[in-house]
Parts: C-alpha cells; sequence; structure tokens
C-alpha cells in the first residue's frame, strides 16, 4: 500500500515537475483588427507558431483578432505605452504622430511593394522614420509584409482614366484614397464599409476600390461587372514590437523575436501574392471583365497630390519624396 501510495506521489510530483517545464516563460499579447477569416490572422497564427518553436516553448502569444482590443491606433498607443506586446500596422498609419508617413500612402508614390520595402529600408527618410518610431513612440518595427494593392471596380469599363470622369466611387474617409478619386476624375462618395455592397447593387454608387482579397471577400463581383488594375495605392503590414516587451526579453529570445517576424513577414507576403494570382482567374470566370488601364496616366494626375504633402511636410516633405523616387 505505501509502496503504490509512494509511486502515486513520485507520480503526480513528476507531472506537477512536467507541467511546469512545459509552461511557457513568457505570455505575450497580439492585437489586430482583421478577422480570423483574414491571411492578416493567418500570418499572424504563422508568427506565433514560429515564436513558440524558435523559443523552444519560453514564448507564447495569444492573438486577439477582430478589434477585440481596439481600432489599429488605439493599440499601437498600447504598445507604446507596454499595455500591449505586438500588433499590425501599415507605416501610413503613422503619419497620425508624424506627419511625413503620409507618403507612403499617397496614390501611385510606391510603384509596387518591392519598391515600397526599399522606401522603407534602403532610404535615409525610411531611416529616420522608423528611429522617430522607436524612439518617440517606443515601438519597434520588427518586419513588412505585402497586404494588398488597391484596384477599381465598376458598372462601366475603365480603359483610361477618361473613363474615370464622374464615376460615383465609394472610398473610405482616409485622404490618399479620396485623392486617387478626386484627381482620377471621379466623385469621391464616402459611406461605411457595411453599405458598400447594397450600394453597387442599387446603383447608388458607380464603383469602389479595395485589394482584390476584400472584393472577393465582400462578393463584389456579384455586383460589379468590371475591374480595372489601377494598382493606385500599395498595402504593407509592419509587424510591431513593444520595446517594453523586447527590453523584458533576454537578447536571446529578442533575436528569436525578430526572426519570427522575418518569417512571418514572408509568409505574409506570399499569402496575398498567392491568393491575388488566383482571383483574376476567379472574377472572370464569374463574369467580370478585367482591364488594364495605363496607370502612368493616373500618376501623372496626383501631382496636385505630391504638391499638397510637399506644402505641409515641407523640406522633409521634398526630401522624402525625392528619396522614394530615387529608389523606384
Amino acid at each position: 500500500m505505501k509502496k503504490g501510495l509512494k509511486k502515486l506521489g513520485l507520480g503526480i510530483l513528476f507531472g506537477v515537475m512536467t507541467t511546469a517545464a512545459l509552461a511557457a516563460e513568457y505570455d505575450l499579447k497580439m492585437g489586430m483588427v482583421a478577422g480570423t477569416s483574414s491571411n492578416e490572422y493567418k500570418a499572424a497564427e504563422y508568427f506565433a507558431q514560429q515564436l513558440k518553436e524558435k523559443s523552444n516553448g519560453q514564448i507564447e502569444v495569444a492573438i486577439f483578432a477582430n478589434g477585440q482590443l481596439g481600432d489599429d491606433r488605439s493599440m499601437i498607443e498600447q504598445l507604446s505605452g507596454g499595455a500591449l506586446d505586438f500588433t499590425f500596422a501599415e507605416l501610413g498609419r503613422f503619419s497620425i504622430f508624424f506627419p511625413e508617413a503620409e507618403v507612403y500612402t499617397l496614390p501611385y508614390m510606391m510603384k509596387d511593394f518591392n519598391h515600397m520595402q526599399r522606401a522603407t529600408w534602403e532610404t535615409q527618410f525610411g531611416e529616420d522614420l522608423r528611429e522617430k518610431i522607436n524612439n518617440e513612440l517606443g515601438i519597434t518595427i520588427l518586419s513588412q509584409g505585402y497586404n494588398g494593392t488597391r484596384q477599381t471596380s465598376s458598372n462601366k469599363a475603365i480603359n483610361s482614366i477618361k473613363d474615370m470622369e464622374g464615376l460615383k466611387l465609394r472610398v473610405p474617409t482616409a485622404p490618399a484614397n479620396l485623392n486617387y478619386a478626386k484627381y482620377s476624375g471621379a466623385s469621391p462618395t464616402p459611406m461605411a464599409f457595411s453599405e458598400v455592397y447594397l450600394a453597387l447593387q442599387t446603383n447608388s454608387v458607380d464603383g469602389q476600390e479595395n485589394p482584390l482579397s476584400a472584393i472577393r471577400a465582400q462578393k463584389f463581383y456579384e455586383v460589379q461587372p468590371y475591374l480595372a488594375m489601377t494598382n493606385h495605392i500599395i498595402n504593407d503590414q509592419l509587424y510591431l514590437v513593444s520595446n517594453s516587451t523586447m527590453e523584458m526579453l533576454p537578447e536571446d529570445l529578442q533575436n528569436v523575436v525578430k526572426e519570427a517576424a522575418e518569417a512571418a513577414a514572408e509568409y505574409h507576403t506570399k499569402l496575398f501574392v498567392d491568393e491575388e494570382a488566383g482571383l483574376k482567374d476567379f472574377f472572370k470566370s464569374n463574369g467580370v471583365t478585367i482591364t488594364e488601364p495605363n496607370t502612368d496616366e493616373f500618376k501623372a494626375a496626383m501631382q496636385p497630390v505630391y504638391d499638397e504633402y510637399i506644402k505641409k511636410n515641407g523640406k522633409l516633405g521634398e526630401e522624402g519624396v525625392k528619396e522614394i523616387n530615387s529608389v523606384r
């Protein structure tokens, strides 16, 4: 009897020790606006998996999707205050803190995602902005993934910029999107995202602009027979970490965080690139006519947007535009 109890006691003790050994030393949180069916969430899960594997279980990350922790601005502020460990944001979103960051969202300023990366990592302007984010907000940019390119769907074919004239185009209230519509000749029509499908269906608006993934997810192709590859805004997604979190981790785990973020950004980019490649065929199979207008015409029409940006940001803005164009 005593022998059996002793074995039982040792078994319980071993189980407790094993559980303790398997418990993560660092339980971290990641917040995001996108939902659980999105590519962003898949990439976030991959990031969490990479962190766990590369740290041998020392780091575990709980993901809070669907804006559970607030909008992107709120989560940036939580990172800054050390209340949240990781989040996503576009580089241009930091224009709410540093106005010069708006250049990363200006229509046609970025040729493609490769250009966006060079503008972020290979220019003095990009380096200075990243340092400001680090030093003044307490946030480190770990890596950068591709998050889709915005295109224009409509109820008539867009073969050139002339076809944009008078088009009632639904856009979000963001300045970059409003300016794209305005200076391409369309009539910008802001409205809530949840109202767009019905507005397109009833021809209350003539078109809308979004990445291909959103056009499919919202089924806009059901009520929009034309899709123009306008490529007007390149969306990126930064992997961000609070400096408080990094300072809490030993150096080897800091390196793990950096490596995991790089791997996740590559996976993030692949998800969107692969999806976009297949979506054009998907839309065609659903009766959508795809056109490819000359985007040089669109870019030329955006000159007033660039002029206004430089006017607002002075010498800093002028140098930013010059440097970004130099790595085009």
